[in-house]
């Protein structure tokens, strides 16, 4: 599915990128996170209620300060990125979390980077669609068998893996 990459996700959604995190899970600043950090717009620790909740706070305020470090985006106001507590079991801070997602996207609207994104989003699905469409055409069968026939010729030192590649390329653009 191409939402399992992180990266694709991010093309699905116009207004708000989420950092979903429950407090102490350890380490929660190493770099492994700092790529999907620079995408998130609103970083979320969940779990502020009960025995968990000094953690949540602890862990938000380590987000918040890391926020600070990263280099400032021009589609983001003054106080975005931010990080923010909640609790999917007492819902504290959904109302709060609901209010950032709407200023968020008020503000980008007004400032012309909302229109913008949508535009890259229509643009990105439009490559993928086009990328999925040539996969499509590679795994019919008559296609596969002749992949595999020139594979041979190939693994036998009969033809070079260029020459073969413009021979499937060449019979693609034929059938169409």
């Amino acid at each position: 599915c191409l939402l399992n990459n992180p990266v694709n996700f991010f093309h699905v959604r116009s207004c708000c990128q989420f950092l979903l995190l429950a407090p102490a899970g350890g380490d929660e600043l190493q770099g492994v996170k700092r790529g999907i950090m620079e995408m998130a717009d609103i970083i979320l620790v969940n779990k502020a209620d009960g025995e968990l909740s000094t953690a949540a706070n602890r862990t938000c305020a380590d987000y918040s300060s890391a926020l600070r470090l990263l280099r400032k985006r021009a589609q983001d106001p003054s106080n975005f990125p931010i990080a923010m507590t909640v609790s999917a079991l007492t819902l504290v801070g959904l109302e709060a979390a609901w209010q950032a997602v709407l200023e968020l996207t008020d503000w980008r609207k007004a400032n012309g980077h909302f229109e913008g994104r949508r535009a890259q989003q229509a643009r990105f699905w439009f490559e993928e669609d086009v990328k999925q469409g040539a996969l499509d055409v590679l795994n019919r069968q008559e296609i596969k068998n002749e992949i595999d026939r020139l594979g041979l010729q190939v693994e036998a030192g009969e033809l070079s893996p260029a020459r073969a590649a413009e021979q499937i390329l060449k019979h693609l653009s034929r059938r169409e």
